[in-house]
């Protein structure tokens, strides 16, 4: 199944300049493993050692952000569209 990657400004040298993917995966997990054959080094960027992802960016399946889903078991049905969000901090 294809689901579209928005991938954010500051990420994407890892993607040749490419501010939108198409990538495979059943799970948020395995689209993180899809991005990383395609796109070598971005997914060191995106998770932690444990393969959760870090806390300055938020992921979003379809508008819903997969801290309040399955988080990265999340399940992807063809045509999803995933968004990394970089966060915005500010005081």
């Amino acid at each position: 199944m294809t689901v579209k990657v928005l991938v954010p400004t500051a990420l994407q040298k890892f993607t040749n300049d490419q501010a939108t993917l198409e990538c495979k995966g059943d799970t948020v997990a395995e689209l993180f493993d899809s991005l990383e054959a395609n796109c070598p080094g971005i997914k060191s960027r995106l998770c932690d050692e444990a393969g959760q992802p870090r806390r300055f960016l938020n992921f979003y399946v379809n508008s819903e952000d997969i801290r309040f889903l399955d988080g990265t078991e999340t399940p992807l049905n063809d045509g999803d569209e995933v968004s990394i969000v970089p966060a915005v901090a500010g005081g």
